[in-house]
């Protein structure tokens, strides 16, 4: 009789690892959907037909920070209704360097409270919802994704090292 790590082993090679079980526990679940996606400008220089100089465009960054948008938002805003492909090339500064530069960085990263966002909606609907299992493994998911983006901050100091998530962390706006 086959024992059960010689056969997680066995199909380690073949690549059915994930049907028994065997993840390595490093390995988030994710969905695997969505291979097509739009491509970055290869040239690290800002384009010939850019009418703006880096200096508008940094004033163009910290006025619409100053109107309540995420950095993920002044990159869509500035790309659409601007015309400015990438602002790094422009400016030779990325958004979030320009807003610490300016004292407009927000005190939690974006993509941390994103998450933490995310979580609190997912509470709520909890709460209301208590059978729907689906949802609370989709939580303890995004609990550990919250979990591990804090270590790293922490590791990099971003976050102080005391920093721990609550619910009220995360601004939902």
């Amino acid at each position: 009789m086959f024992s059960r790590r010689k056969i997680g082993e066995a199909f380690k090679y073949c690549g059915h690892t994930r049907s028994l079980g065997f993840n390595g526990g490093e390995r988030l679940p994710k969905k695997e959907k969505g291979r097509s996606h739009s491509t970055r400008p290869i040239s690290r220089r800002p384009p010939n037909w850019l009418r703006y100089q880096p200096e508008e465009v940094e004033s163009l960054v910290i006025k619409l920070a100053r109107e309540g948008n995420s950095p993920c938002m002044i990159g869509i805003i500035l790309r659409d209704q601007y015309g400015i492909p990438l602002v790094k090339p422009t400016t030779g500064k990325s958004i979030t360097q320009i807003l610490k530069e300016n004292g407009l960085a927000p005190t939690i990263p974006e993509d941390l409270n994103n998450l933490l966002r995310k979580a609190a909606n997912l509470r709520a609907h909890l709460e209301k919802h208590r059978g729907d299992k689906h949802n609370k493994r989709a939580l303890q998911i995004i609990e550990s994704k919250i979990h591990r983006l804090a270590k790293y901050y922490k590791s990099r100091g971003v976050l102080p090292e005391d920093w721990k998530p609550t619910l009220s962390v995360a601004y939902i706006g």
